[in-house]
């Protein structure tokens, strides 16, 4: 009985201290140009994925895929805003129209490693 109350009331205080504790930031998605599911009239130049916290720029990047095409990689050169806050990816060569997936990753000063995908057509 006892080893039972003293395991319900260490439970109750880890639960506080994780309540009242400061919650991490980690940096996600905020906003993406080409919008996310955006069709373009014209093939965008540079690609924006803007986050809401600075990245660091050795695990920051995306690729862009053809999912029509099996996946097919599209070459693109990345690099980061001078604010630290988004990857800018400029395409080697002009996209034809089609469907384009955007596979990005990115960590924040936390350490905090985040994955996701957005997608968007160029008509």
């Amino acid at each position: 009985m006892k080893n039972r109350l003293f395991n319900l009331a260490a439970l109750a205080g880890v639960s506080a201290l994780l309540a009242t504790s400061p919650a991490w930031a980690h940096a996600h998605l905020a906003s993406s140009n080409p919008a996310a599911n955006a069709t373009v009239a014209a093939a965008p130049k540079a690609i924006t994925l803007t986050f809401s916290e600075k990245l660091v720029p050795a695990f920051s990047k995306f690729e862009i895929t053809m999912p029509e095409h099996g996946g097919m990689k599209v070459a693109v050169k990345t690099t980061l805003s001078t604010d630290g806050k988004s990857i800018i990816g400029t395409p080697e060569a002009a996209l034809a129209k089609g469907a384009y997936k955007i596979v990005w990753s990115a960590a924040s000063a936390d350490g905090h490693k985040m994955n996701g995908e957005v997608a968007f057509k160029v008509g």
